[in-house]
């Protein structure tokens, strides 16, 4: 029989990539309004897309994936660090590449949102939720189900 936790593991990491997946047409969606309509060099376009991702990938995902009854403005503090970190990192690498040696805008966005998926699961995955994952109503009943069998 199979682990029950790796299994668990294996759906968090799906549920992750799914919410991710969705997160990201949001983003290049965004980017993509911002770009076509604007004159604005990428860096801004990019930030805006980047942020409106944010926001609903930490929203389905604490919910969902990681079912946390975490504190949410302590969860939302440590995101915004991680993002202290990468939003900068990722804003000036991309505008390097797209403006300075003059690489597509959407091939570096989408290096970007590479980059921002496996760096995030693994910051939320053992930062943001340790400790709290599967606390959350949700997952209570979750369990008491599993109990009941």
């Amino acid at each position: 029989m199979a682990d029950p936790n790796k299994k668990k593991e294996l759906m968090r990491t799906i549920k992750f990539t799914l919410f991710s997946i969705s997160a990201g047409l949001i983003e290049i969606g965004v980017f993509t309004l911002l770009n076509e309509l604007t004159n604005w060099p990428y860096w801004p376009c990019y930030l805006i897309a980047l942020v409106c991702s944010v926001l609903w990938n930490f929203t389905l995902n604490r919910k969902f994936t990681f079912q946390s009854a975490n504190n949410v403005p302590k969860a939302m503090l440590l995101v915004a660090l991680f993002y202290c970190v990468f939003t900068p990192v990722s804003t000036r690498l991309g505008n390097f590449l797209a403006e300075d040696l003059g690489w597509n805008k959407y091939i570096v966005t989408g290096l970007n949102m590479a980059a921002n998926f496996v760096t995030e699961y693994l910051y939320d995955r053992f930062v943001v939720f340790r400790g709290s994952i599967d606390t959350n109503e949700r997952a209570r009943r979750q369990k008491e189900k599993e109990n009941a069998k």
